[in-house]
């Protein structure tokens, strides 16, 4: 597992001499599960509410200051970025799904990308998205059902975004059958152990304080089955790292209200329809005696998993047919005395 690093927001005052503590002060509110519209079938197979997911989006990108709560997601499409830009090639159409406010786009110029087309579930997001040299095209599409042609970009991105996807494994065929043969995905979403202390804090809470708990974090993929399920869509030469970023709060209610700015509130099904005040607040008192800092600050972990795939093409260099090889593993001992005898 990678080593958590610290990510800090600059410009916000720091209170009482702790380091890192960004958020504002504040409560979110408890957000109240609508019953599943008519053909909806929550469970296993349909675990997200995609109405209310957009929603969530569309509050967010509204706010006076929606740059305040950007940290994370700037950081991550960052990476993202990085990714495309060790790649040594311009291409001419790209497609950047669930792209909010342009998170990679920022930190790209028309050099790597001719033209990029933005899509995102929440239309708040396109009325103030950040300043790029790449010509955009802004498309309102959920990310589930993409409005286009087979073989139409030569590059896809993805940043923070397919976590919320109902079926991951249909939405990487679509994101395959989007993309020009010899094109790239490289993708960025939540991992498994994102703010495991917030999860185990509100479900000792809950257990103390009313016999019981439920889900108040959603479900994450597993990196076990991430290679497997692009390997399954149809992309090769594939790469899969994780990377993770501790962000310091002063304390749960302040991780709250920034999960809720960054539109990241949870929209299961089956999420709580009430926070109890008596709970939440046994809830911040655990988080801070369990995971609090020595400063006063409280640590949030967001597991970030990177993939990168390709889609076939006759180019692409081709592993070696097995039995072909010419050197046995059993000579790599020997290997210093044979290039001295040569």
């Amino acid at each position: 597992m990678a080593a958590a690093r610290a990510l800090w927001r600059p410009g916000l005052p720091v209170p009482r001499g702790c380091g890192r503590l960004w958020a504002q002060p504040g409560r979110a509110a408890a957000a109240v599960a609508p019953p599943p519209p008519s053909g909806a079938s929550p469970g296993a197979r349909s675990p997200f509410d995609r109405r209310l997911k957009r929603k969530q989006k569309n509050w967010a990108a509204l706010r006076p200051r929606p740059a305040e709560c950007e940290y994370l997601r700037d950081e991550v499409g960052s990476g993202v970025a990085d990714r495309v830009l060790d790649i040594p090639r311009t291409f001419p159409l790209a497609l950047d799904l669930g792209s909010g406010r342009g998170y990679i786009a920022r930190h790209l110029n028309q050099e790597v990308i001719e033209k990029l087309v933005q899509v995102d579930i929440a239309e708040n997001v396109f009325k103030s998205t950040s300043e790029s040299e790449i010509p955009t095209v802004s498309v309102v599409a959920d990310e589930e059902c993409l409005p286009f042609k087979e073989n139409t970009f030569d590059l896809v991105v993805s940043s923070l975004s397919l976590h919320w996807v109902n079926d991951l494994p249909k939405a990487f065929r679509e994101i395959h059958q989007v993309l020009k043969p010899d094109g790239v995905f490289i993708g960025a979403m939540f991992g498994g152990d994102t703010l495991y202390e917030l999860r185990c804090s509100l479900q000792l809470a809950e257990l103390e304080r009313e016999g019981g708990f439920s889900p108040h974090v959603s479900p994450f993929v597993a990196v076990s089955d991430l290679g497997h399920l692009l390997s399954r869509a149809g992309f090769n030469t594939l790469t899969v790292d994780t990377d993770e970023i501790q962000v310091n709060y002063p304390g749960l209610f302040e991780v709250m209200e920034d999960l809720q700015g960054m539109g990241e509130s949870n929209c299961s099904w089956n999420r709580k329809p009430l926070l109890h005040r008596d709970t939440m607040l046994a809830a911040a008192a655990i988080y801070q005696e369990m995971y609090g800092n020595s400063d006063g600050s409280v640590p949030a972990t967001f597991q970030i998993f990177y993939m990168i795939g390709w889609k076939f093409h006759e180019s692409q260099a081709k592993p070696a047919q097995r039995g072909s090889a010419t050197v046995s593993l059993g000579d790599l001992a020997k290997i210093d005395k044979l290039l001295h005898q040569k």
